[in-house]
Order: C-alpha cells, then sequence, then structure tokens
C-alpha cells in the first residue's frame, strides 16, 4: 500500500502508572486505510503487513482484559465491525476503531477489549522476527518486563506504508 495523504494518523501516549509499564513510544492510529467502516477482505490486510515485515499473523478478536507484550510490538488490522479498545490503562483513553482501521502497539501498552460489535473481527500481527509474550500487570512482572521491553528494536517497515512510511521515523525520534 502506497502512502496516502487521506490516511489520518493518531498518536497517543501512555506513561508507567506503575503497574503497567507502557512506552515513551507513541501508539500510532492509522483510519481509514483500508476503508471508511465497510467490511476489508482479511487477506487484503495480512497481505499488506507481510509486504512490510509484520510477520506471525493471526485473525480473532482483541482480549477483554488488561494485556500488553514485552517482547514485541503489535499491529492490528480491523476487517469487520467496531471495537472501543482501552489502552494505557485503567486510566488511559478509549479508542473507537472501526473496520479500515489499524492500530500498532509500542511493547508494553496495555490494551483492553471494553466493547464490540458483534461482528468485530481483527487481524494481529508482530514485526518480522519477535515473538510476542503475554502480561497482565500481576505482581513479579516487573522488572523483567521492563528489560524485556528495553531490547524490542525498532521496526524498519512501517506496516501500512512500509519504508516509506511515518512509523519508523516517530519512534525513532522519540
Amino acid at each position: 500500500m502506497e502512502k496516502s495523504p487521506e490516511i489520518p494518523l493518531l498518536s497517543m501516549t501512555f506513561i508507567d502508572d506503575g503497574v503497567f509499564p507502557n512506552s515513551e513510544l507513541p501508539v500510532l492510529v492509522f483510519q481509514q486505510v483500508f476503508s471508511d467502516g465497510e467490511v476489508v477482505a482479511p487477506s487484503e490486510i495480512e497481505k499488506t503487513f507481510h509486504k512490510n515485515r509484520w510477520t506471525g499473523s493471526w485473525r480473532n478478536g482483541l482480549f477483554s482484559f488488561h494485556h500488553y507484550h514485552s517482547s514485541a510490538h503489535e499491529v492490528l488490522g480491523i476487517y469487520s465491525g467496531w471495537v472501543k479498545a482501552e489502552l494505557g490503562g485503567p486510566s488511559g483513553k478509549i479508542l473507537a476503531a472501526k473496520a479500515g482501521d489499524v492500530i500498532v502497539i509500542p511493547a508494553g501498552v496495555v490494551h483492553k477489549n471494553i466493547d464490540q460489535s458483534i461482528d468485530f473481527k481483527v487481524i494481529g500481527a508482530y514485526p518480522k522476527g519477535q515473538i510476542p509474550d503475554m502480561k497482565n500487570g500481576r505482581p513479579g512482572e516487573r522488572p523483567v518486563s521492563d528489560q524485556n521491553i528495553s531490547l524490542v528494536k525498532l521496526p524498519e517497515y512501517d506496516p501500512v506504508q512500509g519504508l516509506n512510511g511515518p512509523l519508523p521515523g516517530i519512534w525513532k525520534n522519540q
């Protein structure tokens, strides 16, 4: 997918709240990448992610409990329905996203599904070579999780626009 000037990009940063590490790197939300709320062929999203070296893809929903990954960044491409996701923990922000939107979540940023349409479906993937773990903010996860997060490499490719996309530059400058 080539960079399109019409693709709105939101950026949100979440700080460590004592339970969840979150990240200095911002969550990036590419709106209406594949459609404006209409159902998208999941293979189109997977093809775009894989072409841009975001692999290990899966199809499903978004967990309804707070969780984060200390060993990988994550991209979510919504191909059907809508979701309200809580980012950054209980004191964070609610993001409403719909089919066609792409959300890039840095390692350490907690996320949770708080509401969704009955037809909500999403594809997730990770930068090539990164394998996600599952963390929930339980006692004892830190400082090991913090050390893991500090070792996660920045992706060279934006999952939507490849080498020409904004993600690597935005994250590198944080």
